[in-house]
């Protein structure tokens, strides 16, 4: 998202593809058509990287894509106000509809992503799947840590909620995991601890894989942790023990 009349037009993103090296203008719409061709040319680009291509529209002069609905905030200092804002997107080429939510892409996806924050303006990114709005560094340093080794960014590619009973789930890990962690009341009595262990969960997750049994884990602060699917195998709950 960028701040209304600050959208980049494809000349920004053309100049940002020459300076890195991971990604190319694979498609350039008002190159193929020319100056007389379609008025919506200027509009889009498609890009390639790891032999993906990805479709990022809403560029200027163009109409902006929708605004995505606003979620939880990481990485804010301050609120943002988002009836002042403007979206470009980023998504899957048509090719990779099929596979679109295969890991080896939604990882090139989100890797895309962030190198995207480097265009000038960016106010926010929306990882739609978490319906969460990052701070564009936050999203950034986070998403390139988790694609070097690190932890996965439970906080910008997942999101977590609190539930009416007390309990704490997350949103978008289902994307990298095939299940959502649901942390039970009694792990939460500090939300600050909770939202610790609910991170490691969710890390173990990403790397581990659907979990199909149950699993005894050690949590942030060294107390054990019994965790084991639900009876529908959508969620991960994790109780003390």
């Amino acid at each position: 998202m960028f701040a209304a009349g600050d959208r980049p037009a494809r000349d920004a993103v053309v100049a940002l593809a020459e300076r890195n090296y991971g990604f190319a203008i694979s498609l350039d719409p008002a190159v193929e058509t020319g100056a007389g061709g379609d008025h919506d040319a200027g509009d889009w680009l498609e890009l390639i990287t790891n032999g993906l291509t990805f479709d990022l529209t809403g560029l200027a002069p163009g109409k902006p894509a929708p605004l995505p609905p606003e979620g939880p905030l990481y990485g804010f200092d301050e609120r943002l106000e988002a009836p002042r804002l403007e979206a470009v997107a980023l998504q899957t080429g048509p090719h990779l509809t099929g596979g679109a939510t295969m890991l080896p892409v939604v990882r090139t996806l989100a890797w895309l992503a962030a190198q995207l924050t480097e265009l000038p303006g960016v106010r926010a990114v929306a990882w739609q799947p978490a319906r969460c709005w990052c701070d564009p560094t936050h999203f950034r340093t986070s998403v390139l840590r988790w694609i070097e080794g690190g932890p996965f960014p439970g906080l910008g590619l997942a999101s977590l909620a609190p539930m009416p009973d007390g309990g704490l789930q997350s949103q978008g890990l289902a994307l990298f995991a095939g299940q959502e962690v649901r942390l039970e009341p009694e792990l939460i009595e500090d939300r600050a601890a909770g939202a610790k262990v609910a991170l490691r969960l969710m890390h173990w997750l990403a790397e581990h894989g659907k979990l199909t049994g149950e699993e005894r884990l050690t949590g942030p602060d060294g107390q054990p942790l019994r965790v084991e699917p639900s009876s529908n195998g959508r969620f991960v709950r994790a109780w003390r023990g």
